[in-house]
């Protein structure tokens, strides 16, 4: 599922995923399991309510890298 991040339109990070998600511009949002919850629950909250799928993996540093930077990332989202 996370391998959709190398292809398809995305956003990474935090401010541009829950801009995403505020102009119902989201398909679909990967959260990093080990991310800082009080960061991303209110992202997940909001994804949640609009009806967006969320999914968990494993790592910043692996959501970072299927997303395509070179730091991790603590969520990212996919562009309808």
């Amino acid at each position: 599922m996370i391998e959709l991040l190398k292809t398809k339109r995305k956003v990474v990070g935090v401010k541009q995923t829950k801009k995403a998600a505020e102009q119902d511009e989201l398909e679909m949002v990967f959260i990093a399991s080990d991310a800082d919850q009080r960061v991303v629950a209110p992202i997940k909250q909001l994804c949640e309510s609009k009806g967006i799928s969320v999914h968990t993996t494993s790592t910043m540093k692996q959501l970072g890298k299927a997303a395509g930077i070179d730091v991790g990332a603590a969520i990212a989202g996919i562009l309808r």
